[in-house]
């Protein structure tokens, strides 16, 4: 068997041990080690290889934005930062027809501007929001299928770690990443409300309203989200103000994060300990997946796989927006049965080389920009897809009254809020790359 061969039989095999419930970043690394064997007929270069290979993938700079991220996230939800955010936006909303629901999606916009991770933000806002649309009469439907949904705008609203990994794959600049997914992420926010504000039109009764508030208490509400405010500010614009790189804007977010949950008191020697805990063990698991990612790659390399396959469809002459769609399909097939971490670091070190052959009118750094937002919304897509979006299942479980089949029923109209913004940033790149020619 060609060297070639046995690189396609990598991905199927992956996938093989990955359904048999062996873990991600396990199922890469074996694969990566056994085929890297088979091609060399040797175990002295794997051995030559894994002399370094740990030091030379986690000695990467810009991967230590992700714990930093990480612990922000968690100083963040200890801080009370996500129920500020859900009662200000509550205040403003709540006394429209499926207004807390929609409280319950900008609550969620506003908590992904300061926590990199999906599945905190679905999470950490299902604890705050849930029992609120509870009590003002939302059907199981809608409450969780909106909180699941808003639980996607963390990965897809600055900083978000997916970006940092696709960045480090793929050699793109992360303030540029960062900046590329602004417009697609407000526009997310924006279609989920407009969701609700049909669901809530087209089902009677799945909705209620809270009272409308005075002026001078929704004004009192929005004040107290400044910390996420000046969190985001310290962050973001640090970054593109060119005072911080993305690493020391991290930590920048970590530490404020950190004064922030002191200054409520919800902080001690126990919950401070569970913060680190719960960092390093999802940093733990990341790290784990990038180093079977990164054996998987150097026996892709060693296979001439993504070269080979970039190479022929050059030479096929293929309709590159043909190509995106199917990608974009293979990405939606995906996320019904992996999570979005998983799916990055297994197939961008062979779909990138390929895509970026194609002719879509962009130089190499706007396409980069512009596919990683691009996969970046698919894959959170997937988050939300039934029958294994992991959102669904993370929000089903805090809400027990609520049927799986009722919360899939919820999130459907979200998804083909989704279908149609992506729809939309393929056909027009500008949408996604217009805020980076106007700062870069």
């Amino acid at each position: 068997m060609t060297a070639l061969m046995l690189g396609f039989l990598g991905l199927p095999a992956v996938l093989i041990l990955i359904f048999l419930r062996v873990p991600i970043g396990i199922a890469m690394l074996t694969i990566g080690v056994f085929g890297s064997w088979l091609v060399t007929g040797s175990f002295n270069p794997i051995s030559a290889q894994f002399k370094n290979l740990a030091y030379s993938t986690y000695a990467s700079y810009s991967l230590s934005v992700v714990p930093l991220f990480l612990l922000m996230g968690q100083f963040a939800t200890l801080g009370g930062l996500s129920a500020g955010l859900f009662n200000a936006a509550a205040a403003w909303l709540g006394h429209k027809r499926g207004g807390v629901a929609m409280a319950a999606i900008g609550a969620s916009a506003g908590f992904g501007a300061i926590c990199g991770s999906s599945l905190a933000t679905a999470a950490t806002m299902g604890q705050v929001a849930l029992p609120e649309l509870k009590k003002y009469g939302y059907s199981g439907a809608l409450s969780t299928g909106a909180v699941a949904a808003g639980g996607t705008l963390g990965i897809l609203i600055p900083p978000s770690i997916i970006l940092v990994i696709f960045a480090v794959l793929t050699e793109q600049n992360i303030a540029k990443l960062f900046m590329g997914a602004f417009v697609p992420g407000i526009l997310a926010a924006i279609g989920y409300i407009i969701v609700i504000m049909l669901y809530v039109r087209m089902v009677p009764g799945s909705g209620g309203v809270r009272e409308r508030l005075p002026y001078s208490e929704r004004f009192r509400a929005l004040f107290k989200t400044w910390p996420v405010l000046v969190v985001f500010l310290a962050v973001i614009g640090g970054i593109y103000a060119g005072i911080f790189t993305p690493t020391e804007a991290a930590a920048v977010g970590a530490a404020g994060t950190f004064l922030i949950a002191l200054a409520a008191r919800s902080l001690d020697r126990k919950t401070i300990m569970e913060a680190c805990l719960a960092t390093a063990s999802s940093t733990a698991m990341i790290f784990l997946i990038v180093l079977g990612a990164a054996a998987l790659n150097g026996f892709l390399a060693l296979s001439q796989v993504p070269q080979v396959l970039a190479a022929w469809v050059g030479e096929q002459g293929f309709n590159p927006w043909l190509v995106m769609i199917l990608v974009l399909i293979f990405y939606l097939v995906m996320g019904c049965v992996m999570d979005s971490l998983s799916m990055i670091l297994l197939t961008v070190p062979i779909l990138y080389p390929m895509m970026s052959v194609l002719d879509f009118g962009l130089t190499p750094d706007e396409f980069g920009i512009w596919f990683g937002i691009i996969v970046l919304i698919v894959v959170e897509v997937g988050l939300i897809t039934p029958p294994v979006g992991m959102n669904l299942f993370i929000i089903n479980s805090m809400a027990r009254e609520t049927k799986l089949s009722e919360t899939y029923r919820g999130v459907l109209p979200f998804v083909a809020s989704d279908m149609v913004r992506t729809a939309i940033l393929v056909a027009f790149p500008p949408i996604t790359l217009g805020l980076v020619w106007m700062l870069y």
